[in-house]
């Protein structure tokens, strides 16, 4: 069942949905600030509302690129240009400030990480009730994406507590288990004119 509808904006905000089989009592909301910057830059500011002390959040001591982030609390954006042909790109960003990139050439095949992608600028910060990460994506590298007016976009957060459950969030969730990669979920179209909405 889709549990949220679609959105069109050059920036604004959206709220994603805790997926009916993963509910959370430590998380109330999870909203995302999104704004295409000019052509080549993604800004996304996530922000989670409840008890941050009841969430596990990785920790490192410095910016690197890292594997399988999304086995703990993480921060996710799945991006396709407007005419790609199944083919989509995947940034994820943990609140250590770690952060990975991945190319798919269809719909959970032909995985491959993203080597060209440079480090997005990554900032965090939190409270007792209030989790922050700001993500500035970088998509010079990435041809397909810096040329077209129009991206859809897929967003979604794992966030892990500390009795080790997870819950998943995304702007629509397709029928069945959580799956972030599901055509339904870009929901998003990000273009470089339209208001928000």
């Amino acid at each position: 069942m889709r549990t949220s509808r679609s959105h069109n904006a050059a920036a604004g905000t959206v709220a994603l949905a805790v997926h009916p089989t993963t509910p959370s009592a430590a998380v109330q909301t999870i909203e995302v600030k999104v704004c295409r910057a000019g052509r080549a830059t993604i800004e996304l500011s996530y922000a989670l509302n409840g008890d941050i002390a009841a969430l596990l959040l990785p920790v490192s001591d410095r910016t690197r690129r890292s594997e399988r982030l999304w086995e703990h609390t993480c921060f996710e954006a799945f991006v396709a240009g407007r005419d790609e042909e199944g083919s989509y790109f995947e940034f994820n960003f943990a609140p250590s400030t770690e952060w990975a990139a991945y190319a798919f050439a269809a719909y959970r095949q032909g995985m491959r990480v993203l080597e060209a992608a440079r480090p997005p600028r990554i900032s965090v910060s939190h409270d007792a009730s209030r989790l922050s990460l700001d993500a500035v994506v970088d998509l010079d590298p990435f041809p397909s994406l810096r040329s077209t007016p129009l991206l859809r976009l897929a967003l979604s957060a794992v966030v892990e507590d500390t009795e080790h459950r997870r819950s998943y969030w995304a702007l629509v969730h397709p029928p069945g288990k959580p799956d972030f990669h599901h055509a339904d979920g870009f929901a998003l179209s990000l273009s470089l004119n339209d208001p928000p909405s």
